[in-house]
């Protein structure tokens, strides 16, 4: 996702993108020398930046070999690979012994978690006690309009969009202690219009990249994600800790 101020914000696509991550992994508050999981990592995008701006090691997870292939080629290109690494590995069954990790960061990929509650507590095992974990995605504000929220949840292949409330209460169920959460909807969602404005002055480059035709279809498939109204859908960012005991 993005995060734009206002409509006269005049940040890049890039810059509205890299600011999302910063205030979700700030809440981690990272130190030298921990271990950091990457909790469906994508290409490897987030876990390059952090390695590159904190002195700790990360694992990133996903569930697809094209991202797998992507992220340890765009690592090794970093010249990052000696503290990144990324694996096959679902976070409903980690294989990874308990308590290996300092910190987990998951971004956009909780909410495609076929159980979540599954999900949470396998991160919570694989914390070590004290362990953080920060994770930002959608929310429910409204619950009119259901056609807006289903062809939202369409395009996005969303299994639900839980409300802040019930992600807190999952979190809590999972055994983790809330530390900190935010809701920056109007600035991520409620931006849809600066994104618009962004990609538009893109749209030359990446045309030129993958073709016209691709571009087109991937604008298509979009549309869903741009029908809740501004107030429906929210972008909240929650940070948690196993508890020291």
């Amino acid at each position: 996702m993005w995060y734009w101020y206002d409509r006269d914000d005049p940040a890049t696509l890039t810059e509205a993108v890299l600011r999302i991550t910063q205030k979700v992994t700030d809440t981690l508050g990272l130190r030298r020398g921990e271990h950091l999981m990457d909790a469906g990592c994508g290409p490897g995008g987030t876990a390059v930046y952090l390695a590159t701006t904190h002195d700790v090691r990360i694992t990133g997870i996903t569930l697809s070999e094209f991202e797998l292939h992507r992220a340890t080629t765009r690592a090794r290109r970093a010249g990052v690979d000696d503290r990144v690494r990324f694996q096959l590995a679902d976070f409903m069954a980690l294989p990874y012994r308990t308590g290996s990790f300092d910190a987990v960061l998951a971004l956009e990929s909780l909410q495609n978690a076929p159980d979540l509650d599954l999900a949470l507590r396998e991160l919570f095992r694989v914390l070590r006690p004290g362990g953080r974990i920060s994770f930002s995605d959608f929310t429910l504000e409204s619950s009119a309009e259901p056609d807006r929220l289903s062809a939202f949840m369409a395009a996005l292949n969303l299994p639900r969009v839980p409300t802040l409330a019930e992600w807190l209460a999952h979190t809590r169920a999972a055994g983790f202690d809330i530390e900190e959460y935010t809701q920056c909807g109007p600035r991520v969602v409620g931006r849809q219009s600066s994104y618009i404005v962004a990609a538009s002055r893109r749209r030359e480059e990446i045309g030129a990249r993958f073709g016209d035709g691709v571009l087109a279809e991937f604008s298509k498939g979009q549309r869903g994600f741009f029908a809740p109204r501004q107030n429906q859908v929210g972008y909240a960012i929650v940070s948690a800790r196993k508890p020291y005991r």
